[in-house]
């Protein structure tokens, strides 16, 4: 919106131009000044030389020298000069004797006459100057006339008019002009590209804008909580952020390539590939962040990607705390469905006076896996381990998948970072499960192995799976990369999010067995610190069964 008496402003490129040759016109106008005024003075020095060393030449005749000193006015002396002076094209060559009086001129009528301007040179001194007499301005040089005895006898005045060396200059100044004005021209085309060049790179945008930009650019970036982290076209980084160093654990250094800049390896690969992402899972070694990746363009204009990131590590935590909680639900649920059911059978088979069968089966129910091995009485002391094994031991059974416990398991204590130790867990059997079912081998299993060294916790998961495919033994714990089949659910997050959580206890997840004969991978995991140390008087329970899906192959 414009107000009444408001002037439109000159844009910033605009200005610049102009700025730019006006500077252009005062150096080149003063230098070409300056230049003039050296060159007119160094052409009257020199035409005044030119003139003395005419003068020299004349007063070196010893005939004129003789004429003057014998005050011969025979004419000899002015067809002498006169022939000097048609020989050299000067405007006059005058010769006066002792007092002044004329012996040549060009005009004869002024022969016999006092020279128009002072005789210096009968001091015996050459003199040069710029003086006017009666043929004009004209550059002069006066030479005295010496007799052989060295007595001044007259003197020799030369002079080249005012004129020539006006022409003179003329021609040399004409000259300088048109290379200072192809000079000029040359410095306006190279200000007006010099004020394009600006113009491209500034987008357009007038330093005012700029200056608005930077200062809402400082304001977002530096207030908002979202991380934002952006790369330039040629990969190197322009942009982090304070939430952004925070999330990443460390700003790069700006202008370094994305490739050396120590990004995690999933920002690095949202960079490098310079595609469209939103809510892209990324885990760093201390969290886990939801990304955002697009492109940044102006008017068909590559600018370089931008990464936007946030943190769900606390988010994350939560709903692995809700699993737990939802696995256990699960876990007393089915054994609540389970007891239920046998309550009814026991009740039927008393109702019906069938006393010996229902001693009977109140004795297999006594043997019952899910009446120790997940009790205060079984292997596993820790609610969170028998809750998840009871729950994802329902999960495998609707799928086909036995899942058992190791006869060598033994936990007495409880862990002391219970919801990392289950999602690690959680993972793997997961994994395990899916493996299994996917697999050629029946009956389909899966085996855990828990065991309680002082405070380390070693878990060993092994399933009947086909095995890990030996092209992918080496990306199986990077970010995003899955072997699974199924696209309908995420995957590519569980076995990097699980080995991140085990480094953050100082331990080591990994793939011993990627598959063998009697089996498929073997996945091992080491804990230090996850469990409270035994109390001494805590002993291993003798090795009890599978757990409650059955027998193994």
């Amino acid at each position: 919106m414009s107000w009444p008496g408001d002037r439109p402003r000159l844009r910033f490129a605009t200005q610049a131009l102009l700025v730019q040759v006006a500077v252009l016109l005062l150096i080149m106008g003063s230098g070409f000044a300056l230049v003039a005024y050296l060159l007119h003075a160094e052409l009257e020095k020199q035409y005044e030389q030119r003139a003395l060393a005419i003068a020299r030449s004349v007063a070196a005749d010893d005939q004129i020298v003789q004429d003057v000193a014998a005050h011969d006015r025979s004419g000899q002396v002015q067809q002498r000069a006169e022939a000097a002076r048609r020989r050299t094209g000067v405007l006059f060559v005058v010769v006066a004797d002792d007092h002044g009086i004329r012996y040549s001129h060009p005009d004869t009528s002024r022969l016999g006459q006092r020279v128009s301007t002072e005789p210096e040179a009968l001091s015996g001194h050459e003199i040069v100057t710029f003086e006017r007499g009666t043929l004009g301005l004209s550059a002069r040089g006066k030479v005295p006339l010496l007799s052989g005895t060295g007595r001044v006898v007259g003197q020799v005045s030369v002079g080249i008019a005012a004129g020539e060396v006006s022409r003179r200059i003329g021609d040399l100044m004409r000259s300088a002009a048109g290379f200072t004005g192809l000079a000029l021209a040359l410095g306006v085309v190279a200000a007006a590209g010099l004020a394009r060049r600006l113009k491209r790179q500034t987008l357009g945008l007038e330093p005012t804008d700029l200056a608005d930009l930077l200062r809402e650019r400082e304001a977002v970036l530096h207030g908002i909580d979202e991380g934002v982290l952006a790369a330039d076209p040629a990969g190197r980084i322009t942009i982090c952020n304070d939430a952004a160093a925070r999330l990443i654990g460390g700003r790069p250094v700006q202008g370094s390539l994305v490739a050396e800049a120590g990004l995690p390896p999933g920002l690095r690969t949202l960079l490098a590939g310079r595609t469209s992402a939103r809510g892209v899972l990324v885990a760093t070694e201390e969290r886990m962040l939801v990304v955002t990746a697009a492109p940044v363009r102006r008017s068909d204009r590559d600018l370089g990607h931008v990464l936007t990131m946030r943190d769900r590590t606390d988010l994350d935590a939560m709903a692995r705390e809700l699993d737990v909680v939802r696995a256990l639900s699960d876990a007393l649920r089915a054994q609540a469905h389970e007891y239920t059911n046998r309550l009814h059978t026991v009740s039927g088979l008393l109702s019906l006076g069938h006393r010996d069968e229902a001693i009977a089966y109140l004795r297999e129910l006594a043997e019952d896996p899910l009446a120790t091995e997940y009790g205060d009485a079984g292997r596993l002391r820790d609610p969170y381990i028998r809750g998840l094994l009871a729950a994802k031991t329902a999960v495998a059974s609707e799928r086909g998948v036995d899942l058992r416990l190791s006869a060598d398991s033994f936990v007495p204590a409880q862990l002391r970072a219970p919801l990392d130790v289950v999602t690690i867990l959680g993972n793997l059997v997961d994994n395990a499960t899916a493996a299994a079912q996917a697999g050629s081998r029946r009956p389909a299993w899966v085996e855990v192995s828990l065991l309680a060294e002082a405070d380390i916790l070693h878990m060993v998961v092994v399933d009947s799976g086909d095995g890990v495919p030996a092209e992918a033994v080496d990306r199986l714990f990077d970010q995003d990369f899955t072997t699974a089949a199924d696209d309908a659910r995420p995957h590519g997050v569980g076995l990097a999010l699980a080995r991140r959580l085990t480094r953050r206890h100082c331990g080591e997840l990994s793939l011993t067995r990627a598959s063998g004969a009697d089996c498929g991978a073997v996945f091992v995991t080491r804990l230090p610190g996850a469990i409270e140390p035994p109390p001494p008087s805590h002993a291993p329970a003798e090795p009890g069964s599978a757990l409650p899906s059955g027998g193994a192959p």
